[in-house]
């Protein structure tokens, strides 16, 4: 009986659901939609892998609101910010051939770069493009805002100005993956839509993986969605192709159960393996910590010890295991890829309503019914948390609004404040008077129809109304005259 002890106590830690069986993917199944219907997700797709087997490859809803065609595992999503984990894996693999190492200066292959601190142009490593911790903040207003080639984002990034010290915090920061593309461009010979597709979709078989939105004709393809005026509408696509290696990636889960197997198996596939087992050791090995504010809120649900950022991986501990994780979101879209490695589980998830949270539940409802055991009702939780989110913000835009200064009247007539306005890093931006109202342009990309707010301020929405409201505040020289305009919390000079 001593000798037994062990092995009964051994068995007693296995969670119920450690035994797989058809009912128990079928729960899982019915629980998704569910929740779908919960957070009125229009449509979704998922797959879930566990010990090198797909357990799940499945479409949820419709591709697109009010009409017909059903999401089935081949329909065509956004991978959005998911897409940094394939980039990651692509200079893996130049790393195995010893054409880079991950320690190199980036100089050494573009020296051209250059940003706004020449001290950091010259330290910034190949591993600092995929950690987010330069001291560059956010800086999407570079591809969100403009319609500009990739090389001049990135030579944009030289007027930048640093947030932070560099490597002492961590902000989320998309033009670096670009950067990457561009090494991995300059050491291969190939674009970074070329390498990817041969090195990885072709031996993956990812025969419906596309690397810029640019290539996808398939009429198989989901349609985002925004929730705007007390309603869920379809929206305007927003590319990604600009910045095409921190998300430009397409596909569906048909393809993305395959890049989930290989991810959780050291990199391997049938015939080979991406890179060599060190080297995507290395991939997952956490690199800076991540703060409370740029993590994911469902860390106030999980309550983890610690949260980290590998090469293109968010982690955290979860139930005592490293998860691996990231999110992918484009206006309209979403996606998640995680992985619960020591139970060689992973699932990925599509959706096609705006920052729908499902994923997050999914996510950890997935852990816990196929490796981990327990009934917690994650759909509910995630869902209340982010209901309270968005009754904060509304609380805050309502407070702001209610800020306003009644019976005042701007300084000067309209037609003084339409012209021109510029700004080297944030480009041009038109004001021109329409009525009773002001009509700006931020490089012919971001527009905004603006009423009088109070003083020298105009506020409306922008044409994108599921963009939401923004401001126009006018200062003024002391001649007074015009002199600049801060629009969306950017200052442009009078031409």
């Amino acid at each position: 009986m001593k000798k037994l002890l062990p092995y009964l106590l051994l068995l007693a830690m296995v969670p119920a659901h450690a035994q797989i069986t058809d009912a128990t993917i079928k729960e899982f199944d019915a629980y998704v939609e569910r929740s779908r219907n919960l957070f009125q997700i229009p449509g979704l797709a998922v797959t879930v892998v566990k010990d090198g087997k797909v357990l799940l490859k499945k479409g949820y809803g419709v591709r697109q609101s009010g009409l017909p065609q059903p999401v089935d595992a081949q329909t065509l999503y956004a991978c959005a910010s998911t897409t940094k984990a394939m980039t990651a894996t692509c200079m893996a693999i130049l790393v195995d051939e010893g054409k880079v190492k991950w320690d190199d200066p980036v100089i050494n292959y573009l020296p051209d770069f250059q940003l706004y601190d020449p001290f950091v142009t010259r330290e910034l490593k190949i591993r600092d493009l995929f950690t987010h911790n330069s001291g560059v903040g956010n800086a999407d207003f570079l591809w969100s805002f403009m319609q500009i080639p990739a090389e001049q984002v990135v030579g944009k990034m030289k007027l930048v100005k640093p947030s932070y010290s560099t490597r002492s915090s961590f902000i989320y920061q998309n033009i670096f993956y670009v950067v990457a593309g561009k090494v991995i461009e300059k050491v291969s010979g190939q674009p970074w839509e070329t390498f990817i597709r041969k090195r990885i979709f072709e031996p993956l078989q990812m025969t419906r993986t596309f690397p810029l939105l640019s290539q996808v004709k398939d009429p198989n393809q989901s349609q985002p969605h925004y929730f705007y005026d007390n309603s869920i509408q379809v929206i305007q696509r927003t590319s990604a192709d600009a910045v095409g290696p921190a998300g430009s990636v397409w596909s569906c889960v048909e393809d993305m159960s395959k890049w989930a197997l290989c991810m959780l198996d050291s990199s391997k596939y049938a015939g080979g393996r991406l890179i060599k087992p060190t080297t995507w050791m290395e991939l997952f090995k956490p690199q800076v910590m991540v703060t409370a504010a740029q993590f994911y809120p469902t860390a106030k649900l999980t309550k983890p010890n610690w949260t980290t950022y590998s090469l293109g991986w968010f982690q955290q501990d979860y139930q005592g295991r490293k998860i691996n994780y990231h999110t992918g979101s484009l206006a309209g879209e979403t996606a998640m890829h995680a992985q619960l490695p020591s139970e060689r589980l992973a699932i990925y998830i599509f959706g096609n309503l705006d920052h729908a949270e499902l994923r997050h539940a999914l996510l950890f409802k997935a852990f816990d019914h196929f490796a981990l055991g327990g009934s917690r009702d994650w759909s509910a939780e995630v869902f209340d948390l982010y209901k309270k989110q968005t009754e904060t913000s509304e609380q805050q835009v309502k407070k702001f609004e209610s800020e306003r200064i009644p019976n005042t009247k701007p300084t000067l007539d309209l037609a003084s404040y339409a012209g021109t306005y510029s700004d080297p890093l944030y480009g041009e931006l038109t004001v021109a008077v329409q009525g009773s109202s002001l009509m700006v342009s931020l490089n012919n990309v971001a527009k905004a129809t603006l009423e009088h707010w109070h003083y020298d301020t105009f506020r409306g929405f922008f044409e994108k109304r599921w963009w939401g409201k923004t401001n126009a505040t006018f200062a003024f020289s002391s001649q007074g005259k015009i002199a600049s305009v801060t629009f969306a919390g950017m200052e442009f000079r009078k031409k």
